[in-house]
């Protein structure tokens, strides 16, 4: 392991070098306007792929960008975000060619991990007449992993920390983008929520 703590330091000292007060102005305070929730796939580094240095951008991963209401991982996140730092963006972003996407609608068993992946089995299954039965296997994955981002969106949405945010008048937008590794670029899919009355009525 000792090539990653000499990397650490060649890191260390070349920011030190462009910026000698970079680790200071780091350390006394942490004010991003951005949260990002995304897949942990080590192929999507959150801060490089929008050109954003540390403490610009507060992140939160896990396999298939999911947000569950019973993951208090990713609320207490959501919530600290919201709260604390006052984000004014919180945006779930998603990636074609996601394993766990992949995962969860072949026919093999993967262990422990298929439990979590049963929330895009049931995306899957309720979206299963938007599918045909000629479409390759690549494509059908990929539109579900544009599925898979929007409809985290609209789980955040749903939490009681957005909509308290809402109420309160906070300014706050919650947005689903989905990035390529085969190009590098990200993608707006157009599903951004400003406000609660674009959030179904028994979710209020």
């Amino acid at each position: 392991m000792k090539h990653l703590f000499d990397s650490n330091r060649a890191w260390a000292k070349n920011k030190k070098n462009d910026d000698p007060e970079f680790f200071s102005k780091l350390v006394a305070q942490q004010n991003p306007d951005y949260l990002w929730i995304g897949c942990s796939d080590s192929r999507v580094p959150a801060n490089q792929i929008v050109g954003l240095l540390p403490g610009e951008l507060f992140v939160h991963r896990n396999v298939a960008n999911l947000v569950i209401h019973t993951d208090l991982n990713c609320l207490s996140v959501i919530q600290y975000a919201v709260e604390i730092l006052k984000v004014k963006h919180i945006i779930v972003c998603g990636h074609y060619g996601c394993g766990g996407v992949e995962t969860a609608i072949s026919d093999r068993s993967s262990g422990f991990i298929d439990n979590w992946l049963l929330h895009i089995k049931d995306l899957y299954h309720r979206k299963r007449s938007e599918f045909s039965d000629s479409e390759d296997q690549e494509a059908k994955v990929n539109r579900l992993c544009e599925m898979n981002v929007v409809a985290q969106v609209n789980n955040v949405c749903h939490t009681s920390i957005v909509q308290d945010a809402w109420q309160r008048g906070q300014e706050l937008q919650v947005h689903g983008w989905i990035y390529s590794i085969k190009d590098g670029l990200l993608r707006d899919l157009n599903a951004t929520f400003d406000a609660p009355d674009q959030v179904p009525a028994v979710y209020r």
